[in-house]
């Protein structure tokens, strides 16, 4: 099982990549450690901290014509890794 799912690609977060800090999507098991292990072997660089949040699953609903179709946003975990100064993490370079 691996600790990192995907890098989060936002306004905000790429935003904070200019400060050294990137966002990821992580395993709801995984903790701090294992999420600096796990950056650290994929990208070569050096983790200052992590920092991680948990995200409930909400319930979203959408009313059309005929009926009120409901479902569920997942459950997720993230993790905001602050690297050592001067480092960069290249997200875009495999696309």
């Amino acid at each position: 099982m691996s600790i990192y799912v995907k890098p989060i690609i936002t306004e905000k977060f790429s935003a904070m990549a200019d400060k050294g800090r990137y966002a990821f999507v992580v395993e709801k098991t995984a903790n701090k450690v294992e999420i600096k292990k796990a950056i650290e072997k994929a990208y070569g660089v050096t983790v200052q901290s992590v920092n991680t949040m948990n995200y409930i699953g909400k319930v979203k609903m959408r009313y059309t014509t005929t009926k009120i179709m409901s479902g569920l946003v997942k459950k997720a975990k993230k993790a905001v890794v602050t690297l050592k100064k001067g480092e960069t993490i290249d997200l875009y370079g495999n696309i």
